[in-house]
């Protein structure tokens, strides 16, 4: 065989294993940012495929890494905590209200934290980074709140979930998203007189103190 043949064969032999380098790094690269983001990943890759995904993400984190974040004192923690505990306290009585509330919390938290909330999609976009696997069950809670008076109790109680996870990430940094707290049980007062009664409600509770674990969602009812 000629020289040059046997050089051609060698250039392209080359070439190709060049090509399947680079996509097998691609190809890793982009496993990587889909453990790390999960179903935001998912959410983006739908949308527009998955390489855009990936450079939307990755544009997030350049974002990100220049915003001035702090973590919280344990005083301001505590203090959104016990806030935490009255929202729970007063989706006894009025759960509509307590649901709203409790987003306004995730707000304060996140503001606490060093993020931007004036553009509800920027703060999700910035929340996606270090919180993705939160965003799902709040963006559901948020869409529930956005009626409050026209959801269903469990609903309600389903959004109020929803933002704890998110909460409890942001102010303990615990990625349990609440799942282990002290299960208190307030329940919902008796309905007046000719109403139907409502049932009873298990909404957990944070806690500051020991903690036991307890499956999150409607287990917790």
């Amino acid at each position: 065989m000629p020289a040059g043949a046997i050089l051609a064969i060698i250039i392209v032999c080359v070439l190709i294993a060049i090509a399947a380098g680079t996509a097998a790094t691609l190809e890793l690269r982009m496993m990587a940012t889909r453990r790390q983001f999960g179903p935001e990943f998912d959410r983006l890759a739908v949308q527009g495929g998955s390489r855009r995904a990936r450079a939307e993400l990755i544009a997030r984190k350049r974002r990100v890494a220049g915003l001035n974040l702090r973590p919280l004192s344990p005083q301001r923690s505590t203090e959104l905590l016990a806030q935490w505990d009255s929202v729970q306290e007063q989706f006894v009585e009025t759960p509509a209200e307590a649901a709203t509330t409790a987003r306004e919390l995730v707000l304060s938290a996140a503001t606490a934290l060093g993020y931007p909330t004036g553009d509800q999609e920027q703060l999700l976009a910035d929340l996606s980074v270090s919180h993705s696997r939160r965003l799902e069950s709040f963006r559901r809670a948020q869409r529930t709140t956005v009626a409050p008076r026209a959801a269903s109790t469990e609903d309600l109680r389903q959004a109020l979930l929803g933002y704890r996870a998110l909460f409890y990430e942001l102010t303990t940094g615990d990625s349990s998203g609440g799942s282990k707290h002290d299960p208190g049980t307030p329940r919902l007062r008796p309905a007046a007189p000719g109403l139907p009664r409502v049932a009873r409600m298990n909404v957990p509770r944070l806690s500051r103190g020991s903690r036991t674990p307890e499956h999150e969602g409607a287990n917790q009812a």
